[in-house]
């Protein structure tokens, strides 16, 4: 074999890497998934739909 085999390195490694991507990649997703955009966006599609069932309300009675 050209190489060694080191499957503790190598794991270490591997959550080594993935410790480091989860901690980088935590505030990208609460940026982007809280962005004042969205909470915008919901509140709006809430009012519509509350719109929508008050509308489907009236014209049935």
């Amino acid at each position: 074999m050209p190489h060694r085999a080191r499957p503790m390195t190598a794991i270490l490694i591997f959550f080594g890497v993935n410790v480091v991507l989860e901690s980088t990649i935590n505030p990208v997703y609460d940026f982007i998934c809280f962005l004042p955009y969205w909470e915008r966006r919901r509140e709006r599609i809430r009012r519509e739909r509350e719109r929508g069932s008050n509308n489907e309300i009236s014209s049935v009675n």
